[in-house]
């Protein structure tokens, strides 16, 4: 018996049309002999009944009064209605389906509710429900804890859930299903050349997404590659044998190796800190950051000053209490960081001269920078962002590069 993990976001099941055509999909696998996890998350994005933006404004969101496991009660039941929804679908269309809380389906996490880490799947459950069934429909981004308490995962959960049910089941592989037809080179919606990527690898897609491609969270990636599941970014709305873009080790022959860049990615609304450590010491400010919540990114440290970035939401706080510490700082709000990703960086010189050189040829100022074997990262104004994506983008990944 060979698995195969499909997960279906909000918009893929945010309406009766888009969930017939995602089972579209799962009556493939099952034609193909394959048996089927489905991990579906809540119905729709921010303003639908059911998605997770909005079961939080029926308690004021981020100033409400119940606690993490109480919130945790609350949006779970968007994934849970989605789950029997889409059951029910399934059911009319003559699937042998069965329908699974995360719970249910053996996630044990620990009882750090709202951003639960999962701590192992009892694959028992799904094993016997597929005695009989076809198919079993899993709340994605929910599991529960050693004494039954209901949590969630964090953001992008059902990308996770989807992930660990692949490793746990060794499964053929995982496909995420989204609105896009796979991985892009950079988002079309900035980089007038932007392409399609057939094939990518774990370490190469985690980056992307940790530095803003919203296509997957980047913990599922990392849950994949450690397994060595391999994984498909699809499109819900393409048909069943159109395979997106395969997620895999680099050393598969179906990774581009002489490629130098993958991908270019960005994160917009930064504001970069310059602080001297005259008043406070490097390690004093970063733990004033850290007491107060604050996730510092971007950073540089010298003998002299640290610069490390905040989200713009976060940047007065963070004034506030440097100025109450009376340390003088610099503040550019309204940043972007635009990420340079491949892993053919790594040894390869001359790459961040191509960086500057792009850049400065266009006459945009870089503010701070600093680089990893596969990853260089810019920060700009985010007036300069859509020039600078597609300088560097052209300069790396341009059609006659």
């Amino acid at each position: 018996m060979e698995i195969i993990v499909q997960k279906f976001g909000g918009t893929s099941v945010k309406d009766e049309p888009s969930r017939k055509q995602a089972l579209k999909h799962v009556q493939y696998a099952i034609d193909q002999g394959d048996k089927v996890i489905v991990v579906v998350s809540a119905i729709g994005r921010k303003g639908a009944p059911y998605a997770t933006d909005s079961l939080l404004g029926l308690v004021h969101g981020d100033q409400s009064r119940l606690t993490d496991r109480e919130l945790d009660m609350l949006v779970s039941v968007g994934e849970t209605i989605s789950t029997t929804v889409f059951t029910e679908l399934a059911r009319e269309q003559g699937l042998n389906v069965l329908a699974m809380t995360g719970q249910d389906a053996g996630i044990v996490t620990n009882d750090d509710f709202q951003n639960a880490k999962i701590l192992r799947v009892n694959t028992q459950p799904i094993e016997a429900a597929f005695k009989d069934a076809d198919v079993v429909v899993v709340t994605g981004f929910q599991g529960a804890t050693e004494t039954g308490h209901i949590t969630t995962i964090g953001r992008g959960g059902s990308d996770t859930s989807a992930a660990i049910l692949g490793a746990a089941f060794k499964a053929k592989r995982v496909d995420i299903f989204t609105d896009v037809n796979g991985m892009m080179t950079a988002d079309p919606r900035l980089v007038t050349h932007a392409r399609f990527i057939e094939a990518i690898s774990y370490e190469e897609l985690a980056n992307m997404a940790h530095e803003g491609a919203k296509v997957i969270d980047p913990r599922a990636v990392e849950i994949a590659e450690q397994a060595h599941v391999p994984m498909r970014i699809r499109s819900t709305y393409q048909a069943p044998d159109e395979l997106g873009t395969l997620v895999t080790d680099r050393t598969t022959t179906q990774i581009e190796h002489y490629r130098t860049v993958t991908g270019i990615a960005h994160q917009t609304n930064l504001t970069q800190f310059t602080v001297p450590t005259d008043t406070l010491s490097s390690s004093e400010i970063f733990q004033l950051m850290a007491q107060h919540h604050l996730s510092v990114d971007f950073i540089n440290i010298t003998q002299h000053q640290v610069v490390f970035n905040l989200v713009n939401g976060d940047a007065h706080v963070a004034a506030a209490l440097l100025t109450k510490a009376h340390v003088h700082c610099q503040a550019i709000g309204d940043c972007a960081k635009v990420s340079v990703v491949g892993a053919g960086i790594t040894g390869t010189p001359g790459v961040t001269a191509r960086i500057v050189t792009a850049l400065s040829t266009q006459h945009i100022e870089i503010l701070q920078s600093t680089d990893s074997y596969t990853t260089i990262w810019v920060l700009v104004k985010q007036a300069d962002l859509k020039a600078a994506m597609n300088a560097l983008h052209d300069e790396f990944l341009g059609v006659e590069k």
